[in-house]
Formats: structure tokens, C-alpha cells, sequence
């Protein structure tokens, strides 16, 4: 739809499905996605015709997460990479903002689904898990690998979704993982193999769309209601807060410095070799 530049936004009956629409990137997260999906959420629950908002990826996968290519090759201070002195506050407004935006799909009214296929990487991830359900094809894969450096999951629903331990591996390892995995876990809701993946999706938005809109509202607000009792807000805030630190610690600043000297994928790959960081911050000098 013309209103958007970043998703697309569609109904059909009782269905309204939200796409993430940026393919020859990966549907990788710019400054419009947010608040587009945020915005679609708006009127998908405005739409009384609608029971179940579907979050999908166009092309090859769901979202890679953060346009990074762009954030952490380019020289100067960008969105979400100030130049020193940094100002902790303007990272934390800009990326306060994103995270209330995904967690729309959280807050929604209605039930949301998250149909990964491919792979839901970092700030991908981040649109997946606010979501209600998460249902992967066996072979997508789901991380955030800026956990070992340069993020932290700003929503954090690993640990509402996973529970302490797993949380702790999926965080502080930065491992992505499949959805055959993702659903031993308890992660995935379901992981079919890739000619099945419709028809799984089809069986959980039968189930809901037959069931009166405010009947659904009313049982996803106790739920959810539990888990601001245990203090999603606060979690969030300290989340968002840390991901603007990781960006501007010693390593951060490394991994920027060394993503602008041979590229952002090389910057990776270093990244998640298992070579200490520390190590590579003193060769800095």
C-alpha cells in the first residue's frame, strides 16, 4: 500500500497479514519499519473485520535485523553509533521507540503470529518473539548474534519465552538456532518442514479466527497482564538502556572500527570465531 514504504499491509476476511517488504536486503530493519509495523498493528485492530494479524517476511526470509551494512560500515556518527562524547539519553529515546513499536504486536488486541521462514536474526528476532506465536519452518533460524557484541535484545522476551537458563544461553552466546530446535526448546509453537509450513499456519488461524474478537482480547490481557506483573517494562528499560552501552564500550567501538576497515560481514565473522574480544581490542593499539 502506498501508506508504507517498509512493509505492506493486507486483508483477506478474518486475516490481516503484515509483510515485512524490504527482500534485497532481507527485510533488514530502517528508520521507517518500526513505526510502520506499529502503525499497521494500529489499524489492523481498528478493523473490525479482522480476528488474527499474521507478521511475515517477503523473499528469501523473515528479517536479518538491523540494516548494520549501512550502520556500522559508515564513517561518522550515525543512527544508533554516535561519534564521542556519547549521549546515552538520545540512544535510549531512539531505541525506546523501536522497541514500544515491535512490542505493538504484543500489546495488540488481537492474536499475532510470527511465520518465519529463512532466518529471524537480531532485531528480526526482536519482531518474532513480540509476537504471540511463532511458528518456524524446521530449517529457519532464529539468534541474535550481537549479543557477544554491539546489542542486546532490547524487547528481551528470550526470557519471558524461555525461561532463565535457556535465556542465559541464547544471550550471552549470541547462537542462533533452527526451528527444530526452536521448538524443543518451547521457543517455536511448531516447526513443519517447509512444504508443510502453510498448512500449520492455516491450523492455528483456523482455531482463532472462530473465536469472538473480545473473547480474544479478554484471555491475551490476563496473559499478558502476568507478564508486566513480572516486570516486562522495567526489563525492557534496562535492556534498551544496555544496548546503547554495547555499541559505545571498548569492544563496541572496536567492532565498529574494524566493520568500517574490511566490512561489516568480515566484522562477523571475527566477531563470532570464538577469538576473545579482549584480544582483538588490544591489537587496537
Amino acid at each position: 500500500m502506498s501508506d508504507f514504504q517498509s512493509i505492506a499491509y493486507a486483508t483477506d476476511g478474518r486475516i490481516a497479514t503484515i509483510t515485512l517488504n524490504r527482500p534485497d536486503r532481507f527485510n533488514a530493519i530502517d528508520d521507517h519499519m518500526p513505526g510502520e509495523i506499529a502503525r499497521a498493528v494500529a489499524k489492523a485492530d481498528a478493523d473490525p473485520d479482522v480476528h488474527v494479524i499474521l507478521v511475515r517476511g517477503a523473499g528469501p526470509g523473515f528479517c536479518g535485523g538491523y540494516d548494520l551494512v549501512d550502520y556500522a560500515e559508515a564513517k561518522g556518527a550515525v543512527s544508533g553509533s554516535q561519534d564521542m562524547p556519547w549521549d546515552p539519553t538520545l540512544d535510549f529515546a531512539m531505541m525506546w521507540k523501536n522497541t514500544q513499536d515491535f512490542m505493538s504486536l504484543w500489546r495488540a488486541r488481537k492474536p499475532t503470529i510470527a511465520c518465519v521462514h529463512g532466518a529471524a536474526i537480531a532485531g528480526g528476532s526482536d519482531i518474532a518473539l513480540c509476537c504471540d506465536f511463532l511458528i518456524m519452518t524446521e530449517d529457519a533460524r532464529i539468534g541474535y548474534p550481537p549479543a557477544r557484541v554491539w546489542g542486546v535484545p532490547t524487547p528481551s522476551m528470550w526470557v519471558y519465552r524461555l525461561g532463565a537458563q535457556a535465556a542465559k544461553r541464547m544471550m550471552m552466546t549470541g547462537d542462533v538456532i533452527t526451528g527444530r530446535e526452536a521448538q524443543a526448546m518451547g521457543l517455536a509453537l511448531s516447526a513443519p518442514p517447509e512444504d508443510a509450513f502453510e498448512g500449520e499456519i492455516g491450523k492455528l488461524v483456523g482455531r482463532l479466527q472462530g473465536v469472538p474478537r473480545n473473547q480474544l482480547m479478554m484471555t491475551k490481557m490476563v496473559v499478558n497482564q502476568a507478564y508486566e506483573n513480572m516486570g516486562l517494562n522495567s526489563t525492557q528499560m534496562m535492556a534498551t538502556f544496555f544496548d546503547g552501552v554495547s555499541r559505545h564500550s571498548p569492544e563496541g567501538i572496536w567492532f565498529r572500527e574494524r566493520a568500517q576497515e574490511v566490512g561489516f560481514k568480515q566484522a562477523v565473522v571475527e566477531r563470532d570465531s570464538g577469538d576473545p574480544i579482549a584480544t582483538q581490542v588490544s591489537k587496537r593499539g
